[in-house]
């Protein structure tokens, strides 16, 4: 049985520094979330391949406590990126770190997916964490949203576990009409597609794209 000092200490914020968008931010987090300790290794592949533009308006789908969002932000100064997660908690806690280090264009609300975001709202990057168990219904739920709400050259980067990496690939043709696979590590593969009517545009349909593999 835990002592009371014990029980405190677990209940106390877990606080650590990472470099997220060529910034040191400090983060706190706290059991309960995703990988509370520290950035997990999925997110720091996709933050390695994630091209962010100054003025882009960003999307983090699945924020956990913002990692991603947050590094989204940073890189993108003259945007507004938005957070969003099922877990009340993991939006405190990402609204929370973006005080925390002054960064004034990133905000997040709870959302399921999509559905608590203004549906007039277009982004030019959507990006996402995709959890291993969230189901094949979700996905498509994620993937027609995620086309729907980008604007003319938007992109969405996804980073998964290799095992959907074929599944994803799949569905990502099926939605967008391509799919790039920007780099396989030894655990995580990171994706990238764009609207369908871009690339049909540029006769790209249905183009499949196997860079980036270790």
């Amino acid at each position: 049985m835990l002592s009371r000092q014990a029980l405190d200490r677990l209940r106390a914020d877990i606080r650590f520094t990472a470099e997220l968008g060529g910034r040191n931010l400090v983060l706190h987090s706290t059991w309960g979330l995703f990988s509370p300790r520290e950035i997990d290794e999925g997110t720091r592949l996709l933050l390695k391949h994630l091209q962010v533009r100054p003025a882009d308006d960003c999307l983090d789908l699945g924020c956990g406590y913002g990692p991603i969002g947050l590094a989204m932000a940073v890189l993108a100064p003259e945007g507004r990126t938005l957070m969003v997660d099922k877990d009340f908690v993991a939006v405190r806690y990402s609204n929370r770190n973006a005080e925390r280090n002054a960064i004034h264009n990133a905000r997040a609300r709870l959302s399921n997916g999509f559905d608590r975001i203004d549906p007039d709202l277009r982004f030019d990057l959507i990006a996402s964490n995709l959890p291993a168990k969230v189901g094949s219904e979700m996905i498509s739920l994620y993937l027609h949203d995620a086309r729907d709400r980008l604007r003319s050259g938007g992109r969405l980067y996804l980073v998964t576990i290799n095992g959907l990496r074929q599944y994803l690939k799949r569905n990502l043709i099926e939605v967008f009409g391509n799919y790039d696979k920007l780099k396989q590590g030894a655990r995580y593969t990171v994706a990238l597609a764009r609207p369908e009517n871009e690339t049909a545009t540029a006769g790209c349909r249905g183009r499949s794209k196997e860079d980036g593999s270790d």
